[in-house]
């Protein structure tokens, strides 16, 4: 007899086979219909005695004989049996064969055979029945999943080749058009949505290649298994009622007693993995997982598996990592409370089958089917934050950190009320918009993780009026040459070629497409940051900063409303001439990241308004355009009068020098050359600080969502405890939860 110890299952041997095994387990439960049938068929026989009951052996034996192959090794089996029979029906053979040796029956043996062995049979065929039908139901539900996961990627995929086709459009008529700013902005808008696109289309891969895995290696398997239990439970309760027949057969039959005491000496041999162990010998087929999914380049927008890391990218990436870091904790602990509901009831299930339990196990299986369905749903939930997370924080790493997130809640807005980051109305009844409760930032829905995390906190209601004007007033504007700067520290401005993920160009687009990538291939510029990157102070005294890299546009001239002096005219700049003549002006000696709450970034070289001077801090708040914050003092040279306009009735009077060009020579001036490297920067006073803990004890993660920890090792406070007893920390890079016991926050 086989090993008990080592007994293969279904789900580790059959992989997906889930359908004939579920045949073949009907078959069996099936099969309890014709056993029950047997006994009343017998009991109504007993009474006319010993001829009938060689008639009725005989019967069975060829009803055997029809089902042998089906009941041992299912219907459509991969090797044949021959005459070879399961555990089961060779129990059945020395029923029948006991059966033509006994000949002395009466009335009362006959209605103990129905009341104590056929009714209890057909009860728990039903109920078996059901059981089974659940599995198949599941079963079905599974593949359901599996084939909308496939679904819901091509509709992404779809959305990403129409984004594509509009960028297309977009390019073309941004060349044809007599209005080339408004036209610019356009294609400049859709490069981003295209991006956008994109970024989900891969996340949406990552995902549905998680969930197919989990569908062949872990949902189906465990289905497998589940149907192999429920077809050894079956042949447990069935070994419980032939015992019951038999022991009324010797206490009726005491000259028949060695032959019933042989008939349940074998059923005592009936293993319930018998059955099932042939079943997979004869079963086992050559499996084949499908392959992962790839991106699939759009055939009107040629492209590779690169996710876009611009700065625009990102602000779309942080919000989605934000969303996603900010469920998994929660998951990962309802997926372990649901795992954990499961073992317990298991546990429940092997005492009840014992004997050491009073519970009816029937009813218990059920409940852990019940359970697994639950655990199933937050399983899903966590396995896409997880490949989000990871998706997004191995190409850009952990952008949230440090973020100042809008606090948005759903709104509808019953007054007129304009986008803050398109600056379109927006429209609707029922929640079609979100607002910031702190700031009062609103926007469209399909804007919402498009917006940055600049949050400036809470905010009074003259200084929401005010926000709220400049970021009307920016909202869906061209980005002009100092704006670009200062975002991406780079002389770049948007082009109207092909975006820059661009890797080749069909026959069919433009010529000017096409004189705009002729030539040489220039180098790409290097990022100023990358080549000459500011001493800044220790990450104790300020947040570490995020250095943006990435593949840049080809540079072209900017359109003549770029050469107007920005915030001339402007909502904050007060009106004309009279406010610059009162302004101190000042100038960017070097490029300025912004690290920290309160800070702006400027570009080299940019002019902005001095707002506050250095008060000793080594930090002067300017304005840059409309935003206002603090740069180093050592980092910009403030005129010593206010500069006058040239020309106040022209606004080609205050044209920077250009840096920008249509031809390709223009990239060499953004070379690594262009920017000079600032001195040290002082900590600024009041600057927010990442919060670390430290280890009390060593303590060894008990699962996935759990850090392991070495006594005196530091960690990145990320969640402190909700009361649960658990923190939740940051460790290069990855988030998981620690005993909020075991760690101190560092001095």
């Amino acid at each position: 007899m086989a090993d008990t110890e080592a007994v293969p299952t279904f789900g580790t041997e059959l992989k997906d086979g889930f359908k004939p095994t579920n045949a073949w387990v009907a078959n069996g439960i099936t099969w309890l219909d014709d056993i029950q049938s047997f006994y009343r068929e017998r009991s109504a026989i007993e009474k006319d005695y010993s001829a009938k009951l060689n008639a009725l052996a005989k019967k069975y034996f060829e009803k055997k004989t029809k089902k042998s192959s089906s009941l041992s090794v299912g219907d459509t089996p991969a090797m044949t049996p021959g005459s070879l029979e399961n555990a089961s029906l060779t129990i059945w053979t020395t029923h029948l064969t006991t059966l033509e040796a006994r000949a002395d029956e009466h009335e009362r043996y006959a209605n103990d055979l129905v009341g104590k062995v056929a009714e209890p049979l057909k009860h728990l065929g039903a109920r078996f029945e059901d059981l089974r039908k659940r599995h198949a139901e599941y079963a079905a539900k599974l593949e359901a999943e599996r084939d909308s996961s496939y679904t819901d990627l091509r509709k992404v995929k779809g959305k990403y080749d129409a984004a594509c086709q509009e960028l297309e459009s977009k390019r073309k008529k941004s060349e044809s058009s007599f209005d080339k700013a408004k036209a610019q902005s356009q294609y400049q808008q859709q490069t981003h949505e295209m991006s956008n696109a994109k970024n989900t289309y891969l996340i949406a891969i990552n995902v549905t290649n998680k969930q197919k895995e989990k569908y062949y290696h872990e949902y189906v398997p465990e289905l497998l298994d589940s149907l192999q239990d429920l077809s050894e439970f079956r042949t447990i309760r069935l070994n419980a009622l032939w015992t019951t027949a038999t022991g009324l057969e010797k206490t009726m039959l005491d000259q028949s007693s060695g032959l019933v005491d042989h008939v349940t000496q074998e059923v005592s041999r009936n293993q319930p993995h018998l059955d099932s162990m042939m079943y997979i010998r004869h079963n086992m087929g050559a499996f084949e997982e499908p392959a992962d999914k790839a991106f699939e380049p759009s055939p009107v927008w040629h492209d590779d598996d690169l996710m876009v890391t611009d700065e625009q990218a990102k602000v779309f990436l942080r919000n989605v990592l934000n969303k996603s870091k900010g469920q998994l904790g929660d998951l990962r602990r309802e997926v372990d409370k649901k795992r954990r509901e499961v073992e317990g009831v298991k546990r429940l299930k092997q005492e009840v089958r014992e004997g050491r339990g009073k519970n009816d196990e029937v009813t218990v299986v059920s409940q852990i089917f019940s359970l697994q369905e639950a655990l199933h749903q937050v399983d899903r939930k966590r396995i896409t934050a997880e490949v989000e997370t990871s998706t997004i924080t191995s190409v850009v790493g952990d952008v949230t950190l440090g973020a100042k997130n809008h606090n948005f809640k759903a709104q509808t807005f019953k007054i007129p009320t304009n986008c803050d980051l398109c600056g379109e109305r927006i429209w609707g009844l029922s929640a079609k918009g979100f607002d910031c409760r702190d700031c009062g930032y609103t926007c469209h829905n399909k804007c919402e993780m498009k917006v940055p995390a600049e949050c400036p906190g809470e905010l009074n209601k003259d200084e929401r009026k005010k926000f709220k004007s400049e970021r009307q007033a920016a909202a869906g504007s061209v980005p002009t040459p100092a704006a670009a700067r200062s975002t991406d520290q780079v002389s770049e401005l948007p082009d109207l070629t092909r975006s820059n993920t661009m890797t080749s160009l069909s026959s069919g687009y433009a010529a000017s497409a096409h004189r705009s990538i002729s030539g040489p291939a220039a180098p790409a510029p290097r990022s100023p940051v990358d080549e000459n990157p500011p001493e800044l102070p220790a990450p104790s005294s300020r947040p570490p900063a995020t250095a943006a890299a990435g593949r840049k546009n080809r540079i072209m001239a900017p359109p003549p409303t770029a050469y107007i002096t920005e915030g001339t005219g402007g909502p904050t700049n007060g009106s004309g001439a009279a406010s610059r003549v009162t302004e101190q002006k000042g100038k960017m000696l070097y490029g300025f990241d912004a690290n920290g709450e309160g800070e702006v970034s400027v570009g080299e070289g940019k002019e902005v308004s001095v707002l506050e001077p250095d008060d000793g801090s080594g930090w002067v708040k300017v304005r840059n355009g409309y935003k206002e914050g603090l740069v180093p003092a050592s980092y910009i040279e403030i005129f010593s009068a206010p500069i006058m306009p040239q020309d106040t009735g022209s606004s080609l009077g205050n044209r920077p020098p250009s840096t920008y060009s249509n031809s390709g020579s223009s990239i060499g001036t953004t070379g690594p050359g262009g920017k000079k490297k600032g001195p040290a920067v002082a900590p600024r006073r009041g600057a927010k600080k990442l919060k670390y803990v430290v280890a009390l004890y060593d303590y060894t993660a008990q699962s996935d969502t759990e850090h392991s920890m070495a006594e005196g090792e530091r960690f990145v406070l990320i969640k402190d405890d909700p009361g649960d007893g658990w923190a939740e920390v940051e460790k290069g890079g990855v988030t998981k939860s620690v005993p909020a016991s075991y760690v101190q926050v560092a001095e």
